[in-house]
């Protein structure tokens, strides 16, 4: 993103108009940030134009306000299959009483060359089953 690009980011009624042309609001970060705060956490954005961005969000999973986790793994499996972005990092940490915490890295051209491509439902079945096995106990 353009530094202008970037400073309109988390507005609400700013879209760039390529996933959807006729759509005018643009909810996904404005929504993340409101979460991440609300729960005492926090979220960071940076671009550069050609090169790539990165959104980061943290929560504080023992704040009353924290939503619910839902499907962590399903989550990542449809963000990974996605089409159009030529690199996703997912990095998952979190904290967990009284056993190890949770820490891994997934990388989407790791996993598209490991499976041959994320265009079929049986890579997609095996990128589920992997995802689940990380969140497993060791």
């Amino acid at each position: 993103m353009s530094p202008g690009e970037l400073a309109r980011a988390a507005d609400p009624f700013v879209t760039d108009g390529v996933k959807h042309p006729r759509r005018r609001v643009g909810l996904g970060l404005p929504f993340l940030a409101q979460a991440a705060g609300q729960s005492g956490g926090g979220w960071d954005l940076r671009s550069e134009k050609g090169v790539g961005t990165t959104v980061t969000a943290w929560f504080d999973a023992g704040n009353v306000d924290m939503p619910p986790e839902g499907d962590v793994p399903g989550m990542f499996r449809t963000v990974l299959a996605f089409e159009g972005a030529d690199e996703v990092v997912i990095r998952r940490f979190r904290q967990r009483e009284g056993r190890p915490p949770l820490d891994y890295e997934v990388r989407k051209t790791e996993i598209a060359d490991a499976l041959g491509g994320l265009g079929d439902a049986g890579a997609l079945v095996l990128l589920d089953r992997y995802l689940r096995s990380l969140e497993e106990d060791e």
